[in-house]
């Protein structure tokens, strides 16, 4: 069973944390000493009704305003496929957590008040995903119970909101009502809404297709960690040189003949290993071993790939950065500690080409520093080189954070457009 990674997102109120809850419920994903406490507090609070928000927003904080800040991580499986759920924040104060659930997903799920329609928070949300290359867009027009199950208003939203998806780049969009509360379309197929042709989101979600999102063209394969097993008994594990890391493109196999950077040296993969043991080839996004037929000088942060198909080595680099961080702003002659796959550099910030409004897709060429949540494209100068591809080609060799040296946080998260 292959695994699916999908981010909510939506303004406030829209029922993120609700719609999770309500594909954990019906499909039998949650225990019942969780159900009951979920039912205890929704008695304590007065309600009605069994509040299935309350699985997701686990924050004392968020239950007392009953929003979501953190990004809740939640995990459940149907006999054809695994999920792995990031319910992210609302608030325009936690656009960065937004960045952080979606930086991973397969597929968005964007989240429309049926009687509000497409309000800012909602192109915000729209754009962030687009610009995170995630793959597949759903948007779930939520509350349809509150209109009277209309199909004329869900047709206005959709009209709406396919408008302002031809300005971005958005590759698979698909539109679906729903009603968190009651369950309608969420699981099973809807009676209230004879009208609507489609699939459930739980049955898109199962189905929808994955494995040709990811590079299976450009072998990418960053060192993370070399395998010597010194203390070993038997000579042949003495003898044991692995080098571990993450798949990040293009398929491995035994007998291929792959070149090291940033020595240029080209050599011959003798077996690949995983913890069950060695397999005839390694895919995205396999953790695996390699072994190689020749000894080279292979240390942590350097990358494994074709002779006649190599990443760009850059300490040039333009790229698009959402800063994450509050109190410090990003500032032209900014030093920063860059991070990009398994290779780690101190930047400089060359240049700030201009500031994004999110909103209205406006290029601020005058602005001079970006602050918490802002998005601008940046150029950096890197200290020793990195070994890149562009964002929209590769996520993972096209990604990386900026680190503050001082603190050691996380301030930044970027994607590269071009480098040279």
């Amino acid at each position: 069973m292959d695994i699916l990674r999908f981010a909510t997102a939506g303004s406030v109120d829209d029922g993120k944390s609700t719609l999770i809850g309500r594909l954990l419920f019906d499909s039998k994903a949650i225990f019942e000493d969780q159900l009951e406490a979920v039912e205890r507090t929704s008695r304590d609070r007065g309600t009605e009704y069994t509040d299935l928000s309350l699985l997701t927003d686990g924050l004392r904080a968020e239950r007392e305003q009953g929003i979501t800040i953190d990004v809740a991580y939640r995990y459940f499986a149907t006999p054809k496929r695994k999920f792995i759920i990031a319910d992210t924040p609302g608030h325009i104060q936690y656009t960065r957590n937004m960045v952080t659930g979606a930086s991973t997903a397969d597929l968005a799920i964007i989240l429309i008040d049926a009687r509000k329609g497409v309000l800012e928070q909602s192109r915000r949300h729209a754009f962030l995903t687009t610009l995170l290359r995630v793959p597949h867009l759903v948007l779930a027009v939520n509350k349809m119970d509150l209109v009277d199950y209309s199909e004329a208003r869900f047709d206005e939203i959709r009209e709406e909101f396919t408008a302002f998806a031809s300005k971005l780049n958005a590759s698979d969009l698909t539109f679906i009502p729903i009603s968190a509360l009651h369950g309608d379309n969420v699981v099973s197929r809807s009676e209230n809404m004879p009208w609507y042709e489609g699939s459930s989101l739980l049955h898109h979600l199962e189905h929808v297709h994955i494995a040709s999102d990811r590079n299976l063209v450009d072998v990418r394969f960053p060192v993370q960690y070399v395998i010597r097993p010194h203390s070993a008994t038997s000579q042949e594990l003495h003898d044991y040189r692995g080098y571990a890391g993450q798949v990040a493109g293009g398929v491995l196999k035994p007998g291929d003949e792959v070149l090291h950077l940033p020595s240029g040296l080209t050599t011959t993969i003798a077996a690949i290993d995983t913890f069950d043991g060695p397999v005839e080839e390694a895919f995205p996004p396999m953790s695996v071993t390699l072994r190689l037929s020749d000894d080279i000088d292979i240390s942590r942060g350097d990358m494994i790939c074709r002779p006649n198909n190599q990443p760009q080595a850059a300490q040039e680099i333009d790229a698009m950065i959402s800063w994450m961080a509050d109190g410090v702003k990003l500032q032209p002659r900014s030093k920063l500690i860059i991070k990009h796959t398994t290779r780690t550099a101190r930047a400089l910030v060359r240049d700030l080409h201009y500031r994004l409004d999110v909103n209205t897709l406006h290029r601020d060429e005058s602005a001079t520093s970006l602050g918490l949540n802002e998005i601008g494209r940046v150029s950096l100068r890197t200290t020793q080189p990195l070994f890149v591809d562009d964002y929209a080609r590769n996520r993972l060799t096209g990604g990386f954070i900026l680190i503050d040296e001082a603190t050691n946080g996380t301030v930044g998260a970027g994607m590269i457009v071009d480098a040279h």
